[in-house]
């Protein structure tokens, strides 16, 4: 994938804030629309019947996924992940009844749960999201089997891209880098002011001072809101998202979809756009992204298709994430790897958290002795 500085210098001319930032939004218009019109395209194509679908897998099961990996043929593989690769880290994820994060905001008196993430309910009470912010913070949580497999794909040259819906950061964690990731709906990484007029960058670590000395984080230059660079209802997703669709997707040779209910547009639609060939393995707790009955029998395809007479691509494991990807690994010969990894990595984080700790605990202890009246020492 190619960035800036593989193409030739250009002369460098001064553009100002307001013109960049409109060149930018027309940029993600594009992308935006480009994406729609490839849609479509694929759309009109399924119905019209155009295309082959040739069988890459000789069976519908994990096994058949992992012939097809070792068969040498299987080199750009995507993966889709949601909240679901995190829970076993501890942090809950949106939708389960009882569990989900939105069964549980009662204590924020939000007028309805979705408006912890409304960007215009943010902007006039921004409290309740730093509240749940502090909770979940990133830094707070390991990454899990499921985070360290995908890095696995990555050492061995297998990962194309990962799309992630989660905003916990620890797909870096675990060692995967910017280029591996599209962010879709944001992180915690970077914020930036609110303030269109100012837009100033800041860091993780600036933010997590600010949520948990509660806080609410102020911008230093012009005193508006800093919000974390998540993606909240009302908002548009990064242009990358958009782009990178059309350079990955097409390529695609196995689509691997973990941990999301595949319920929150358009990330969900992705599934439909890698070619009619490519496999599609779904890792979940329970089937995702079927295709509406109705919108197949007029020939609309593209959504999941595990149990009909035509299903020829799409393999359902149904589990939780963590232990399908130890299943897929265990098939691979990559298990006893993959617990060494996870184990060593989690010990890791530990000692390194350890040792902040003394030093937060350190630095506490200093700034309390300094703080003593000279005076009393002197007496002492």
């Amino acid at each position: 994938m190619s960035d800036a500085s593989d193409f030739p210098n250009k002369v460098e001319e001064e553009v100002s804030p307001e013109e960049q930032e409109q060149s930018e939004d027309s940029s993600e218009d594009e992308a935006a629309g480009d994406t729609e019109m490839d849609f479509l395209r694929s759309l009109f194509s399924s119905t019209l019947g155009l295309g082959s679908a040739e069988k890459v897998l000789d069976e519908l099961t994990l096994d058949g996924v992992v012939r097809y990996i070792n068969s040498g043929k299987c080199k750009n593989i995507v993966c889709m992940v949601g909240a679901g690769i995190s829970t076993s880290a501890g942090i809950p994820d949106f939708r389960s009844p009882g569990t989900g994060l939105y069964a549980n905001l009662q204590k924020y008196n939000l007028p309805y749960p979705e408006a912890i993430f409304q960007i215009d309910y943010f902007k006039k009470h921004p409290e309740p999201f730093f509240a749940l912010a502090r909770e979940l913070y990133p830094g707070q949580f390991k990454p899990t089997i499921c985070h360290y497999f995908i890095k696995m794909l990555k050492d061995r040259k297998l990962l194309r891209r990962c799309y992630t819906q989660n905003i916990d950061t620890l797909e870096r964690v675990a060692g995967l880098e910017g280029e591996d990731l599209i962010e879709a709906h944001g992180t915690f990484y970077t914020s930036h002011c609110v303030s269109f007029c100012c837009r100033k960058e800041y860091t993780l670590d600036w933010m997590k001072d600010k949520i948990f000395s509660d806080a609410i984080p102020k911008c230093e230059k012009c005193s508006s809101l800093v919000k974390p660079d998540i993606v909240f209802f009302g908002e548009s997703l990064p242009a990358r998202f958009f782009t990178s669709v059309k350079q990955d997707f097409p390529r695609c040779d196995l689509l691997i979809i973990m941990g999301t209910s595949l319920q929150v547009q358009p990330f969900a639609s992705l599934v439909s756009r890698v070619s009619k060939s490519c496999p599609r393995l779904l890792i979940n707790m329970e089937k995702a992204g079927e295709a509406d009955p109705m919108l197949g029998l007029l020939g609309f395809g593209g959504g999941m298709d595990f149990d009909s007479d035509k299903a020829y691509r799409d393999v359902a494991h149904i589990s939780t994430c963590d232990d399908g990807c130890l299943a897929l690994a265990e098939l691979l010969g990559w298990k006893v790897e993959l617990e060494e990894v996870v184990k060593k990595e989690h010990t890791r984080i530990d000692s390194q958290d350890k040792e902040k700790s003394r030093e937060s605990r350190g630095a506490a202890a200093g700034a309390s002795s300094a703080s003593v009246d000279p005076k009393a020492k002197a007496e002492e």
